[in-house]
């Protein structure tokens, strides 16, 4: 569900008007959270979701789709961000 999430995300922001600002003039164009966090934040994400899907214990199953889902929401709303 990321990839269709963040591809809706990514729309959204383009349709603000700083990032229309941003590709047509290239004003505006700067970054409201840091990259790292995004990074950081897609990285747990893959790491919960091998766990989740790896791992023989329901309870570890459960809390790592719980980070994944965390991490996800992180990432999504650092694209977001940029609107």
């Amino acid at each position: 569900m990321f990839v269709p999430m963040a591809v809706v995300v990514g729309v959204l922001t383009l349709t603000s008007d700083r990032a229309s600002l941003c590709v047509t003039y290239g004003e505006q164009c700067g970054s409201a959270l840091p990259g790292w966090l995004f990074e950081w934040s897609a990285g747990a994400g893959v790491v919960a979701f091998l766990v989740a899907v790896a791992a023989p214990a329901v309870r570890v199953r459960q809390a790592a789709l719980a980070a994944q889902i965390l991490a996800e929401g992180t990432a999504l709303l650092v694209i977001l961000s940029h609107a």
